[in-house]
């Protein structure tokens, strides 16, 4: 088994190279059956790579302790589910589905393609060609997943950290999002190859570009419940380096979607959209480096490795190539469009690119600083949270003011007794809200109150778009209200996909701005029968239990909640102790009230031989908006998505205008 998949590999490499080499030499010489090859090379690698991955994966499922990287990541006692995502658990199966992604998307991009943009995926075919060659390059030469060891009776084992349902789901999500920005990035190449600099490269990925930033954003969030449950500190992102790295690139994507509705409307920012992808794209390749270089110290992070100037290699190619292709057709990407206003849609969407552009930089030199200072001073230093919180303050609050503002101002040029009209009920709802927060005493965090109030402003935009667009269709049409609702989304799918989507961001600003801003926290040692108080909470230590999991030791405290006098149940923290691994992991407590959206947090940090435990408790309210927005999140991605047969009759026609007309001028 490990011969044949080693050997599908070494095929996904072969197909991989012809599809970069046969691929370009068609392209360049005009061969249509040439580029037809090359393109059915890179559908037959996904191929290829599946076979690897279902023989990786059934080494998992029958326990072949023959394989190395099977024994170092499972053991006979691990869960089925958890055998199955110890795929993805090291450096090596991670590469893997790095790869099966990677070829799944480039399969599926060019054969959906292959007629509407016939003309641009012979260019397309060999970007994607090259970016595999890298891949399955390093898991035939570098670091292969079907070395193989003397059988041993049982495995080390998966990390505990890792045993956890999020950790099924989290990396998939990551994958499908940091892959997925391969597509409009070798769609935006092949474009400047080709020296087709118009929309039709943004047309074929529109929607490949918001299926990987959808993917991407859900992965963090996956990520970040995951972190608030499993590893034990009471917070939910702590702007780890790897954290960082998938943030970065979905900064650099939401820019991108925002910036390229200019170009469709307007015709501007050509140059701009093109250094926003590739930007995305080369922030994904660094976050991977981070992962598996082993140059930072992270929880998410793997050892030390050989891979490490590989990826590096990698982002410098991408990069190199990137700037070179991009300054080869300015002129041929410059336009004669100009901004009319400083006061129009077109001047907020730009000023959003600029705010989110400059907080993922931002982050970047963060998340460099220790590499770099290590690399000049021979020592690295960290920057710390407080850095991050100061510049997402700084760029966060107008980022979320302009969600508001933007899509509410028109086009061109706005008129002052428009934007008095449009904005008029809006600003009193929220100047409303801050008032009765300020009464209420939210006035103690001033980046709190403020948030709120902008998220009140952003809502109520929202909500005021939906009640216009409604009104409007009833008065056209004398539709019912539910059915006028209906109709009006699906006619303007995209437009109220986003606008649903900001509203999925306000719920996470809420949620991110309560929890942080105005959370209580205590802490206690506690003997069988002492208490302690927080947020109205008085928590009683009750016993102490012990019991067999699956492949763990439990270790409970139990502990009575009571709030304003009235019992609210029991709540459990304290510890697994997992054999095979030889770790112990912290396993929290937690209580919801889904009324409120508040939290009550617990973590057992000592649990000592004597029957004390020492306690730390959080209330922390709103937090459970952040996952709420998740839903909503997926819901606006999900409209915006949704096929809509009037776009696509309106872009073929401009499509065959456009055609005739180069026609007529060649």
């Amino acid at each position: 088994m490990a011969e044949l998949g080693r050997a599908a590999l070494i095929v996904t490499l072969g197909l991989s190279l012809y599809a970069l080499v046969a691929g370009g030499a068609a392209a360049w010489l005009g061969r249509r059956r040439l580029a037809h090859s090359a393109r059915n090379a890179l559908l037959a690698s996904f191929v290829s790579t599946l076979v690897a991955t279902v023989v990786l994966v059934a080494g998992f499922v029958r326990n072949d302790f023959s394989l190395a990287y099977v024994a170092g990541h499972s053991s006979r006692a691990l869960p089925l589910p958890y055998k199955i995502s110890a795929f993805w658990g090291g450096q090596e199966g991670s590469l893997l589905l790095w790869l099966l992604v990677l070829t799944a998307y480039s399969a599926l991009a060019v054969w959906f393609a292959r007629k509407r943009a016939r003309d641009l995926v012979v260019w397309v075919t060999p970007v994607l060609g090259g970016i595999t060659v890298g891949f399955s390059w390093l898991l035939v030469a570098v670091s292969s997943p079907f070395d193989t060891i003397p059988a041993a009776a049982d495995g080390n084992g998966l990390n505990p950290s890792l045993q956890n349902p999020y950790m099924v789901a989290h990396p998939v999500f990551l994958y499908l999002g940091y892959v997925g920005l391969a597509v409009p990035f070798a769609f935006a190449m092949g474009a400047l190859l080709s020296g087709r600099t118009d929309e039709r490269w943004i047309v074929a990925t529109r929607r490949w570009t918001i299926v990987a930033w959808t993917a991407l954003g859900i992965g963090q969030l996956l990520g970040a419940h995951w972190a608030y449950q499993e590893v034990g500190w009471g917070g939910y992102y702590a702007w780890d380096p790897v954290e960082n790295a998938a943030l970065m690139p979905w900064l650099a994507a939401t820019a991108y979607l925002h910036s390229v509705m200019i170009q469709e409307k307007r015709g501007m920012l050509r140059v701009w959209n093109v250094i926003l992808v590739s930007l995305a794209f080369c922030l994904s390749l660094f976050g991977t480096f981070l992962t598996r270089s082993g140059v930072v110290s992270s929880i998410h992070s793997f050892t030390q490795s050989s891979i490490g100037p590989w990826f590096l290699g990698f982002i410098v190619v991408a990069v190199v190539f990137s700037v070179t292709m991009i300054w080869l057709r300015l002129p041929q990407l410059r336009t004669s469009a100009r901004l009319e206003s400083l006061v129009s849609r077109e001047a907020t969407f730009l000023y959003n690119n600029l705010l989110l552009v400059a907080l993922c930089l931002t982050i970047l030199w963060g998340t460099a600083w220790p590499i770099l200072s290590e690399a000049v001073r021979g020592e690295s230093v960290v920057v710390g949270r407080p850095f991050y919180d100061f510049f997402l303050r700084i760029f966060g609050l107008p980022l979320l003011l302009l969600m508001g503002i933007g899509p509410l101002v028109a086009w061109r040029r706005a008129s002052l007794r428009g934007l008095v009209r449009v904005f008029t009920w809006p600003a009193a709802i929220a100047l409303a809200t801050g008032a009765v927060l300020i009464l209420l005493g939210a006035g103690s965090s001033i980046p709190g109150l403020i948030a709120y109030t902008f998220s009140a402003f952003v809502l109520a935009t929202i909500g005021l778009e939906f009640v216009r667009g409604t009104s409007a269709r009833r008065a056209l049409t004398g539709e019912r209200i539910l059915t006028a609702f209906g109709r009006l989304i699906g006619r303007n799918r995209r437009r109220y996909g986003g606008y649903v989507v900001h509203a999925s961001v306000v719920m996470l600003a809420i949620g991110v701005a309560g929890s942080s801003a105005y959370d209580s926290v205590v802490e206690g040692k506690l003997a069988r029968g002492d208490s302690l108080s927080v947020g109205g909470y008085t928590l009683t230590y009750r016993n102490l239990t012990e019991r067999d999991g699956a492949n763990a030791t439990e270790i409970r405290a139990v502990l009575d909640v009571r709030r304003g006098g009235s019992s609210l149940g029991t709540v459990e923290a304290g510890k697994n102790a997992y054999s095979v691994e030889q770790q112990v992991s912290n396993e929290v407590g937690i209580r919801s009230d889904p009324l409120t959206g508040e939290d009550l947090f617990v973590i057992a940090e000592q649990v000592n031989d004597d029957g004390t435990v020492f306690f730390r408790v959080f209330v922390k309210p709103l937090v459970n908006l952040i996952w709420l927005s998740g839903l909503v999140f997926v819901l606006g991605s999900m409209i915006a998505l949704w096929p809509d047969a009037r776009e696509e009759r309106r872009l073929a026609t401009r499509y065959v205008r456009e055609r005739a007309d180069r026609a007529a001028t060649t």
